[in-house]
């Protein structure tokens, strides 16, 4: 792995921060970015949403240094640093939803390359959700997961719902999978909604982190999802919810008022995955781990405190 850039400046991490260049197997470069090596509790290993970037979570990692967890995340093909796959940087492209389960396999080679302390654990937002559903029904690698508003659905009308099925699949067999889905633009969500009417977060300082990171690092931006992702997703989201959950200890937290996933998927999930924790945030939004301070201070004790008997629970099993 050679090294990457990593702006730390905006990411407001732990001082020992660092980012790798890597690639997938089908040859698609990829960013990692790794806080605090010398943990002693073990590793969190950070599947972002759409749009996200490594430095998004320098303030998670933070939070969970200070808790003795070492931060490895991933720019995601398409997005942060990593490789874009259409024309139009901004545009949120995948070629195949399964593409990003060749970016999971890179990121546990290298966390196996770099030594990570165990246990492993995930934490995974949005989209990262969908991602990091199907890759620990596949046997991925952590004692344990947590997911933030995941991804196991999209939020749309029941009556938009068949239109947009019908129109992402349609365009892409004509070739024009790479234009944006309606009502999307090529623009950041954060440096163009007003924080007064976001569906992210109640904190206003977490929005200006985000924002100021993006102006900062326009290079980092992402703007709305094309019509072959999102037909991607939703098939994806289909057969996933489709599928038994995994024998692994899960919790899961989702904002009262979320707005962007389809939360009565992730009601539906939660009621179908035995010995799992569902926590339902009061007022909150998309981003419940970027609120207020309050509800981080709670929700981040709560997500260690998880991992901690997690993993206790995982090391008494082995031996």
């Amino acid at each position: 792995m050679e090294s990457a850039p990593l702006f730390a400046e905006v990411a407001d991490g732990p001082g020992d921060g660092a980012a790798f260049w890597l690639r997938a197997a089908d040859g698609a470069r990829l960013r990692l970015g790794l806080w605090h090596r010398a943990a002693t509790k073990g590793t969190v290993l950070l599947f972002p949403g759409r749009t996200e970037y490594i430095e998004k979570y320098g303030r998670a990692a933070q939070k969970f240094a200070a808790r003795g967890f070492a931060t490895l995340a991933i720019d995601w093909r398409g997005q942060g640093l990593a490789d874009r796959l259409v024309d139009d940087a901004m545009a949120g492209h995948v070629h195949h939803f399964e593409d990003y389960q060749h970016d999971v396999a890179a990121m546990m080679h290298a966390a196996r390359a770099l030594d990570l302390p165990r246990p492993w654990h995930l934490l995974a937002h949005s989209m990262g959700g969908c991602i990091g559903l199907r890759a620990v029904m596949a046997g991925l690698d952590v004692s344990s997961a947590v997911f933030s508003a995941p991804m196991w659905g999209i939020q749309m009308s029941q009556a938009l719902r068949p239109v947009a099925w019908s129109l992402a699949w349609s365009v892409r067999q004509i070739g024009l999978g790479h234009l944006y889905a309606p009502s999307t633009r090529p623009e950041h969500y954060v440096l163009t909604e007003p924080f007064e009417t976001n569906k992210l977060t109640n904190d206003r300082n977490m929005w200006e982190y985000m924002a100021c990171q993006l102006r900062a690092h326009p290079e980092l931006g992402l703007g709305g999802p094309s019509l072959r992702w999102l037909h991607e997703a939703l098939k994806e989201t289909r057969a996933l919810a489709r599928m038994p959950s995994p024998a692994l200890s899960c919790l899961t937290i989702i904002g009262s008022d979320e707005d962007i996933v389809d939360a009565g998927r992730v009601h539906d999930r939660m009621t179908r995955w035995p010995g799992s924790h569902f926590e339902i945030v009061p007022g909150g939004r998309h981003e419940t781990l970027m609120d207020t301070p309050a509800t981080q201070a709670r929700l981040f004790g709560m997500i260690c405190d998880f991992y901690g008997n997690a993993g206790t629970a995982r090391a008494a099993a082995v031996s």
